[in-house]
């Protein structure tokens, strides 16, 4: 009886190590793509073979299945839309990709801030253009399926031209990295645990590229606010671009550069610095690789045989980026949660008009960072009402922000807590 007992266990041993982990679709529960024969599952060398056997342009998607914002826009274009269903399997060869752990950096160079993003390029490499944006105002303020399926007609239009147009699009596709994949950056953390299976607790997010990109140029003491102001809307211009279109001008803003270039409203831009214009995320890869000072952007539009030039000022790129998921991972790290306290708990406080507080509600006493906070003082349950001796008024994110752009390591933040009804004076020591 042992024996057979011992057998069996041996057997059963031999078969789990012989099973096969379920698919990545249902790791990561992709309901989404679930039986949507559309899309080519991440698998990227799959898509270039289709494409180069049926001379279609690739529409490549990149989803965080985890991530919540932006779900409804993505069960759009992967199930619900029946147009863009159609586009994308009978004009382009359409690939879903949910994790960034093997993705070509030098390939996809996108803002990995996203939560849902797209780019569309031809089998050689060529990119035609990007789809994707996002801002303070929140993660779907300017996709829509009106405007994706706008921008996929506009690629279908480069791909037609191909390969004729194949010098004004050569700048689409950004220079050479020094590395290929997220886990050959220097500065990824947790590369063991990323390096694993692929589930749902260890994909590598689109926003770790840029807190990989963050952390090695803090340790090399080359993060500058410069190069956190990334990817600039076209607001910054002065442009304000209907969402609903992706290239034409819903709004010109007065004093701007774009005013005294002459842009008016419902003009459609057709090329920016000499690429085709596709979507506002082609207007902000353009704007992303000049630098924060003077520059000429040429900006033509349909209808006319001469690109405006618009002349920007020093310091033109710095817009709200407290929205950014990458923000985070800077040094100084708080490691503590403060969400902004609002109604009937805020009127208790009995704070000055218009002043607002944040809750002290977690304090992640298992990093460096939360013990230093939890034993120089600071409580759950205090109320942070004043920074640098002035009332409150930031939101998390903001004061997230305020830290990182005028602090570093090493460094003492004075904040104001409320505390059983008293007011207390603390130093908050940074790391």
């Amino acid at each position: 009886m042992k024996t057979i007992f011992a057998t069996l266990l041996i057997a059963s041993a031999l078969g789990a190590l012989d099973a096969k982990p379920p698919p990545l679709l249902d790791r990561l529960k992709d309901e989404h793509a679930r039986g949507q024969k559309q899309w080519i599952y991440n698998d990227f060398k799959k898509a270039v073979a289709e494409a180069k056997r049926t001379g279609k342009p690739i529409f490549v998607t990149f989803r965080c299945v985890p991530c919540e914002a932006c779900e409804s826009f993505d069960a759009e274009v992967a199930k619900n839309n029946q147009r863009i269903k159609e586009m994308a399997e009978k004009q382009f060869i359409s690939l879903r990709q949910v994790e960034m752990k093997g993705v070509d950096l030098g390939q996809f160079q996108f803002d990995y801030d996203l939560n849902w993003a797209a780019m569309f390029i031809n089998a050689d490499g060529t990119v035609y253009g990007r789809y994707g944006t996002q801002s303070s105002a929140g993660p779907d303020a300017y996709n829509s399926v009106a405007s994706l399926e706008k921008a996929m007609r506009r690629v279908l239009s480069l791909h037609g031209k191909y390969p004729l147009n194949k010098n004004t699009l050569a700048a689409k596709r950004g220079a050479p990295k020094p590395y290929k994949t997220a886990l050959e950056m220097p500065g990824l953390e947790n590369k063991q645990r990323f390096g694993g299976l692929t589930q749902r607790n260890n994909c590598i997010h689109c926003h770790n590229i840029h807190d990989a990109e963050n952390l090695q140029l803090s340790r090399a003491g080359n993060l500058t606010r410069d190069k956190l102001w990334r990817w600039p809307l076209p607001d910054n211009l002065g442009l304000q671009i209907d969402p609903k279109d992706g290239a034409r001008i819903a709004r010109v803003l007065p004093g701007t550069p774009a005013a005294r270039a002459g842009l008016k409203a419902g003009q459609s831009i057709t090329a920016v610095n000499g690429q085709p214009i596709v979507s506002i995320a082609d207007i902000q890869w353009v704007l992303h690789n000049l630098a924060n000072g003077r520059e000429v952007v040429r900006v033509a539009v349909a209808g006319s045989s001469r690109a405006r030039a618009l002349t920007t000022t020093p310091g033109w790129k710095k817009t709200d980026i407290s929205w950014r998921g990458s923000i985070w991972g800077i040094p100084p790290r708080l490691r503590v949660w403060t969400p902004e306290v609002k109604g009937a708990a805020l009127k208790r406080l009995n704070l000055p008009l218009g002043s607002s507080a944040l809750l002290v509600k977690w304090i992640n006493t298992n990093s460096p960072e939360g013990r230093a906070a939890r034993q120089a003082g600071l409580r759950q349950g205090d109320h942070i009402v004043a920074i640098e001796g002035k009332p409150v008024r930031m939101t998390p994110k903001q004061f997230n922000l305020h830290v990182k752009l005028n602090y570093k390591p090493g460094d003492k933040l004075p904040v104001t807590l409320l505390r059983n009804g008293k007011r207390v004076e603390f130093k908050w020591p940074l790391k």
